[in-house]
């Protein structure tokens, strides 16, 4: 993000935020200051599924599917897990801790999680 697009943010934030558009620009720069930048990488973003869903494996098929994709090109792969109960289903797919940082006024935790590269044989489900 260019210094334009963070001051129209900040714009925004300060609008529709009001008093908590400070935690929240604290927030996305805990985000943006965990972020490894040193190789590239597929970075996934976000990943939800709706609550009357939730329980029947179709977040966890979604992400091995992009897994697969990305294994293919031979990339490792970065994520932040908010649900401290979700970790251990990140880390059966190969994703291990590296870090972790809290929201702002001693907020949940996030576990920042990173997936070496993979090589894919072609043969993995």
């Amino acid at each position: 993000m260019n210094a334009d697009q963070e001051e129209h943010l900040a714009g925004l934030a300060a609008e529709y935020l009001a008093p908590a558009a400070g935690d929240y620009l604290e927030l996305l720069a805990r985000f943006e200051a965990a972020h490894p930048r040193d190789e590239p990488h597929y970075y996934l973003s976000l990943l939800g599924t709706h609550p009357d869903h939730r329980g029947q494996g179709i977040g966890m098929g979604l992400l091995a599917h992009d897994l697969e994709l990305i294994d293919a090109e031979g990339f490792p792969a970065y994520l932040e897990s908010s649900n401290p109960a979700n970790n251990r289903r990140y880390a059966m797919l190969g994703f291990e801790p590296i870090g972790e940082f809290s929201y702002p006024r001693n907020g949940p935790r996030v576990t920042t999680m990173w997936r070496p590269e993979h090589h894919s044989s072609g043969n993995e489900t």
